[in-house]
């Protein structure tokens, strides 16, 4: 156990991979609750305020996600450590690796399908009342119709995703007890 506990702490991402990593994860679980609750609301002031937020994290989170990815290509993230990996079965994984690139996919997915229902919505994106984005499709009320659901859908297979990618931080953490959580988490240096 010791040498595997030395191992991860020497195979640690970086101290921006960290921090990239628990903004977007506040950053997805806000928008995703603001997302639900948004929804039903009846149209009023209030609705519409929280989705010009639900609209600017979307596109804060667009943004996290393109430096997260422009992070990752240029800082090489640590290799799941060999006594990890040969520990786990080998449809974890690969289930290991779809899920991070599923995720990332999504990072961007979702938000481009808010941002593309917004323009065919003909609901402009200006970000924080100043900077007016660009319309991402052209406005079309079918089209609307169509990428809502989807737009929705894809939330939701990203919130089951992390959900996922956090059962499994939790077991490797208080089951597995292999430190591989420890890797991710802030530390004081």
């Amino acid at each position: 156990m010791h040498s595997t506990h030395t191992a991860l702490t020497t195979s640690r991402y970086t101290r921006t991979a960290i921090a990239l990593h628990w903004v977007l994860a506040l950053a997805l679980v806000g928008i995703f609750v603001m997302g639900n609750y948004m929804a039903d609301l009846p149209f009023s002031p209030q609705r519409l305020k929280l989705y010009n937020w639900h609209k600017w994290a979307g596109i804060t989170i667009l943004t996290l996600s393109v430096l997260r990815l422009l992070w990752r290509a240029t800082h090489k993230p640590p290799a799941l450590p060999s006594a990890v990996e040969r520990a786990m079965p080998s449809w974890q994984l690969r289930a290991y690796h779809a899920t991070h690139t599923v995720m990332y996919a999504l990072f961007f997915a979702v938000p481009l399908m808010g941002w593309a229902y917004s323009s065919a919505a003909g609901f402009p994106i200006v970000v924080f009342g100043v900077l007016p984005l660009p319309d991402f499709v052209p406005a079309s009320k079918e089209l609307a119709e169509a990428l809502k659901p989807l737009h929705g859908l894809l939330a939701w297979a990203l919130a089951g995703l992390v959900g996922l990618h956090v059962a499994a931080a939790i077991k490797h953490h208080f089951i597995d007890k292999d430190g591989l959580l420890a890797r991710m988490l802030p530390t004081r240096r």
